[in-house]
């Protein structure tokens, strides 16, 4: 299982458990796909505008723009959001910091 916490505020966090069956026919590929192209249509900036943008600006970019609003109804696209992130980071426990922007 991974947990995915997405905070906003020390008051204002969201978290989300990601199980096995979860992701099981989600590639790393697809996932990253997903990514990317919400990154695209949310119209993200990219923290380094001259250069490759990683997949933690991606993820925080996304959760971001996104907006908290989406992560609060905890719909079908923060439930997205955070089976890809699970795939495309791979680790039981991933907490990203909106305002900090920080992945830890």
């Amino acid at each position: 299982m991974h947990h995915l916490t997405v905070v906003f505020r020390a008051d204002r966090e969201y978290e989300f458990n990601v199980h096995a069956t979860d992701i099981a026919n989600l590639s790393s590929e697809a996932a990253r796909e997903w990514l990317q192209e919400e990154f695209d249509e949310l119209e993200c900036t990219p923290s380094n505008p001259v250069g490759k943008v990683l997949i933690l600006d991606v993820i925080l970019n996304v959760a971001k723009y996104g907006g908290e609003q989406r992560f609060a109804q905890g719909g079908a696209w923060a439930t997205q959001f955070a089976t890809c992130v699970a795939v495309v980071l791979d680790r039981p426990s991933v907490r990203i910091d909106v305002p900090g922007f920080v992945v830890g």
